[in-house]
């Protein structure tokens, strides 16, 4: 039979009766079995070579090799270990050296069993979901792509957006300009700078159209000749400029007006451009990214963006909104919560399992940039664990719970207690059992409850039928 968690917790302590109490508080209290101890601290370090240990449970003050040293060694060899220090005198000067040399956490054994479950457990699941990421991460990226690192700073599970990822590779180097579109908040910038991650070269220059005048446009992106206008006291040149050999990512292009877009037109046809206060065309060498949030196929028809524009781009990326890729927001929501707890300089927080439903069932307009702040306004909270009400100032929470399906709390804080979870096709046939068993055998209503027709219905029970 397994243990929990998948790693070990190594204890470390030259008090062997401290050592079984904490074994044993850990089984009754949290169900943790796969713990490993070590009363001579000479000794850890050729147990950390030998086990897959995730957390060390470090008594700060023992003989032959002090705490402190002990904890130095370990983040330098294995600083994907966390260590939380133990301690049975309350000496503030030492732990804060200890947090400020990498110590995950820290705990006085007088302050109780409670608060050190509590820590331990955070810890726990907080390694257990690093390494699923990490799992996922390898699964998903480093089998399918050439170039998984261009990709890292996008936190996805979504086959939609490893999709996008394999495009980027293929049309890497190719120079032809590339529009990508979506909705505001879904990263465009992101893949934008993926895309000049994969190509390689020179410096990624990004620029926000939607602030632009036709006259500051030309003289932010080309700049201009001593003397163009007022004030114009030495040649300057622009953004475009520093792009040479790079990329240049103008974002926001559909707030340009029709007469901008014909000279940004000319700049992507002819790789030529005109400074201000001059006559004499420049070349210039440069990929050329652009992105907006407007409905394109709209703007077409209104001609507030021109066709012979859009044409122009040979490479056409779209990024799904988040609502589309419901897989990523757990994903998201641990990112966030990292981040938010190093600018709070505090441990990380972990989500209610009725919270993180509610998270992932809620349509998020503003996609991940709404996810991203309304995770560090809550992360604010002095709470460890975060609830579904903490984020009612943020969201709309009895709307979103309103469209709960039936029965889906309690499915789901039933799912959480198996030991292992059952995968999509066992999931499939238990429901099909279910819905047939409610409609007496009756296929047509046992296919309205499932959601799907009734021909669907018979065909899955003669595949299942043909398994067996």
């Amino acid at each position: 039979m397994s243990k929990y968690p998948e790693f070990s917790l190594l204890l470390v302590d030259d008090e062997e009766s401290w050592l079984r109490t904490l074994t044993l508080t850990l089984l009754s209290a949290a169900s943790i079995d796969n713990v490993l101890t070590c009363r001579d601290a000479r000794r850890v370090m050729d147990v950390l070579e030998r086990e897959d240990v995730g957390l060390v449970l470090l008594d700060l003050t023992m003989p032959n090799i002090q705490g402190e040293e002990l904890l130095e060694r370990i983040r330098a060899r294995h600083p994907e270990i966390r260590v939380i220090i133990i301690t049975g005198r309350n000496d503030v000067d030492a732990v804060v050296q200890c947090m400020k040399k990498g110590a995950y956490d820290y705990f006085i054994k007088i302050w109780g069993e409670d608060r050190l479950m509590t820590g331990i457990l955070h810890a726990v699941q907080s390694l257990e979901l690093e390494r699923q990421n990490r799992r996922s991460a390898e699964r998903l990226l480093e089998t399918a792509l050439d170039h998984p690192e261009c990709f890292e700073s996008i936190v996805t599970a979504s086959d939609a957006l490893i999709g996008v990822f394999r495009y980027i590779e293929a049309i890497a180097t190719s120079r032809e300009p590339i529009i990508v579109t979506g909705e505001s908040g879904v990263g465009k910038e992101e893949i934008a700078r993926a895309i000049h991650k994969v190509g390689g070269r020179g410096e990624l220059v990004c620029v926000n159209m939607a602030g632009l005048d036709d006259t500051m446009l030309d003289d932010t992106l080309f700049g201009h000749r001593r003397g163009a206008f007022t004030n114009a006291q030495d040649d300057r040149g622009g953004l475009a400029v520093r792009a040479r050999d790079g990329t240049l990512f103008l974002d926001e292009i559909g707030e340009m007006s029709n007469m901008a877009q014909a000279r940004l037109l000319r700049f992507i046809q002819e790789r030529e451009y005109y400074p201000l206060g001059s006559d004499v065309p420049r070349k210039l060498s440069c990929r050329i990214v652009v992105a907006t949030n407007r409905d394109l196929d709209k703007g077409l028809k209104d001609g507030s963006f021109r066709r012979d524009l859009f044409y122009r781009f040979a490479h056409r990326i779209h990024v799904p909104p988040l609502r589309d890729r419901r897989e990523d927001i757990p994903l998201l929501v641990a990112h966030f919560l990292e981040q938010a707890a190093q600018v709070f300089r505090r441990t990380r927080q972990t989500i209610a399992p009725e919270a993180m439903l509610m998270l992932s069932r809620y349509d998020w307009p503003g996609n991940v940039r709404e996810l991203q702040k309304s995770m560090l306004h809550v992360a604010s909270l002095p709470k460890d664990v975060l609830g579904a009400n903490d984020f009612a100032p943020v969201l709309d929470v009895e709307a979103i719970e309103r469209r709960d399906p039936p029965g889906a709390k309690d499915l789901l804080q039933f799912l959480l207690q198996l030991s292992e979870m059952p995968t999509f096709a066992e999931m499939k046939q238990i429901m099909t059992n279910a819905a047939l068993i409610r409609a007496s055998g009756k296929q047509v209503a046992a296919a309205k409850l499932l959601g799907i027709s009734q021909p669907a219905l018979s065909k899955r029970l003669k595949a299942e039928r043909s398994d067996d």
